[in-house]
């Protein structure tokens, strides 16, 4: 692997052509396969930036979705192979695309190690000889794929009939991916879809050749080890091997956020590197066993990497999780949405990113799935929400039907964002006898839900002139809330270095680290689900709030624990996160769970 991190999907759109961007340099990325016209259009846009013949595939072909996806992932991993075929080969010269190869490295690689030393060699037959087992050692980056598995909508045909189990989104977007030529990791999040994760089972490429490789890898996102157990085993009773679990904070990361209850990031990390062998090895006793029924003998133990990701922010925290943790990567997400160089983003909402405020991000409800969405206050898709509440005209047209799960008015799933859902519930508030109060709030809360269809894909179609006319501009985003704390637009370089610890970007910042600030998000998080709370508090519902305060209180003292372990830090540092241990330590002890309502 030639870098330690990896870019994990953004959005819908915001990654989907990030291994165009960033692979031949070495750098791993992962593009959301959820939305097939948004993938279409993008397959159309880059053939024709190749001068490529581009034949469409109509929604009316059989199996549209899937071989959408396959055809796209196929276009990608050629235009790769082809960018990485011609920087390996082309001359080591200032400014050439091979040498900024080796820039982006890390100081402790032994490729950019190689490379440095090219330097020193003065006979030219021995430099070239050197320079022969450099090309071959340099490696292009993954273009991982993301499914999130609860994102499964049932299809219809025109006639209204359903198309099946093997054609739900999540099954048909595997499918995709099982089909094309890739050699890479389907990275599964949103927790276990039994359907799903038995559908790996149809495709070879997920089990080992005659030499023990997999083709294809399974990557599941987890935000503890308990839940990543249960689903690595359920898969490997199946003969599908788990190659690494991302372990993703439950709220100081972009996108949906799942909140753990009360676990914070460094003991869900602790508790991984404690029990990893074991857990390596009780799986390979299951995954074993079911291939030797399915016919194979003797399969090697294969490797099972650990990375983490959500609200890294400096090279010290990426060093510190990377060493004491013994972790095989990190994920570095929402700061990369300022980096035009690697992502899409249009330029207006590049610029409020730029200049944003803590204040600027917020946890949010407005996710049609009933998840928890980390949010931006200033993008147009929220001005364009509450610009309808307020004529009167409440909810988006659904034209995608991705996030389409609810049965409550109708036969067919629909989507609460949706505008046909939202005037239906509102009729029905209508009729119920509620205070003044309480239709507001219940209003608000139906209105609240925000079309992320369209709106995670706006982005793309405006940066790159292909919006179509009458198309909503409206751009949703939702970056982690560590953004905040990046103030500026930054070169790929600037922020791999910034990775790296070659720069510091946020120098001047007041930032506090990860796990301050993490436990900050969940006090907040608990002090504002006691407040629904507060009038239909009931003995079960207090008897989870305790678990969850008590899990932040050992958290508390775990990281009290961990202080002199972090040895890279300095005096007044670890003095100050103590500092803001105990003042958070005091606030928590303050939080009263409420009296019991009977």
């Amino acid at each position: 692997m030639s870098h330690t991190f990896h870019i994990p999907v953004l959005g819908l759109a915001y990654s989907i052509d990030t291994p165009l961007k960033v692979a031949r340099f070495g750098i791993a990325s992962t593009v959301s396969i959820v939305d097939d016209e948004l993938i279409e259009r993008m397959r159309k846009y880059h053939a024709e930036q190749n001068k490529l013949h581009y034949v469409p595939i109509s929604k009316s072909a059989p199996n549209y979705r899937a071989t959408r996806i396959t055809a796209y992932l196929n276009l990608m991993n050629d235009l790769v192979n082809e960018q990485f075929s011609r920087l390996r080969n082309e001359p080591i010269l200032p400014g050439s695309e091979i040498e900024r190869y080796f820039n982006l490295l890390p100081e402790n690689s032994s490729l950019k190690q190689g490379y440095d030393l090219l330097a020193d060699y003065e006979d030219r037959d021995r430099k070239s000889l050197f320079e022969k087992v450099l090309r071959q050692k340099m490696t292009r980056g993954a273009i991982d794929v993301n499914i999130m598995a609860k994102v499964d909508a049932m299809n219809y045909d025109k006639e209204g009939n359903y198309t099946g189990d093997e054609n739900t989104d999540a099954l048909a977007a595997l499918r995709g991916f099982a089909e094309s030529n890739l050699e890479s990791s389907v990275v599964i999040s949103a927790g276990m879809n039994p359907k799903l994760f038995s559908y790996i089972e149809s495709f070879k490429d997920f089990f080992p050749d005659e030499n023990g490789n997999l083709r294809k890898k399974v990557i599941l996102k987890v935000s503890n080890y308990r839940s990543a157990l249960i689903q690595a085993k359920f898969l490997a009773k199946k003969g599908i091997w788990v190659s690494e679990f991302r372990i993703e904070s439950g709220l100081n990361c972009g996108g949906h956020a799942f909140a753990t209850d009360g676990f914070l990031l460094g003991p869900i990390l602790e508790e991984f590197k404690s029990e990893r062998e074991k857990m390596r090895l009780e799986l390979f006793g299951m995954y074993k066993a079911a291939l030797e029924v399915k016919g194979f003998t003797n399969p090697p133990l294969p490797l099972q990497k650990i990375s983490v990701q959500g609200g890294i922010g400096t090279a010290n925290e990426n060093k510190f999780l990377l060493t004491y943790y013994q972790l095989d990567g990190t994920g570095w997400g929402s700061p990369f949405l300022l980096v035009p160089e690697a992502t899409n983003v249009d330029q207006v909402t590049l610029n409020q990113l730029a200049s944003a405020t803590t204040d600027d991000y917020y946890l949010s409800s407005v996710s049609p799935l009933g998840i928890l969405f980390n949010n931006f206050k200033k993008s147009s898709a929220s001005a364009l929400q509450q610009a309808r509440v307020l004529k009167g005209r409440p909810g988006s047209p659904c034209t995608k039907k991705y996030l389409a799960n609810n049965t409550e008015f109708t036969e067919k799933p629909i989507c609460t964002a949706s505008r046909q859902y939202q005037e239906l519930k509102i009729k029905q508030l209508a009729t119920l006898e509620l205070s003044a109060e309480e239709y507001k709030e219940q209003f608000d809360a139906v209105t609240g839900k925000t079309c992320l269809c369209e709106g995670l894909t706006a982005t793309v179609y405006i940066q790159n002139g292909i919006l179509k006319p009458k198309e909503n501009t409206a751009v949703a985003i939702c970056p982690g809330p560590n953004l905040a704390y990046f103030s500026g637009i930054y070169s790929m370089q600037e922020m791999v270095n910034h990775i790296y610890g070659k720069i510091d970007l946020l120098k001047d910042s007041a930032r506090s680290n990860i796990f301050i600030n993490e436990l900050n998000l969940y006090v907040d998080y608990l002090t504002k689900e006691l407040s629904r709370y507060q009038d239909t508090m009931n003995d079960k519902k207090a008897k989870y709030f305790e678990g969850f305060k008590s899990q932040l209180n050992q958290g508390i003292a775990y990281y009290k624990q961990l202080l002199p372990r972090m040895t890279d830090y300095s005096m007044n540092y670890l003095d100050k996160m103590l500092d803001e241990l105990v003042a958070t330590e005091l606030k928590v002890s303050l939080i009263e769970i409420g009296a019991t309502v009977q």
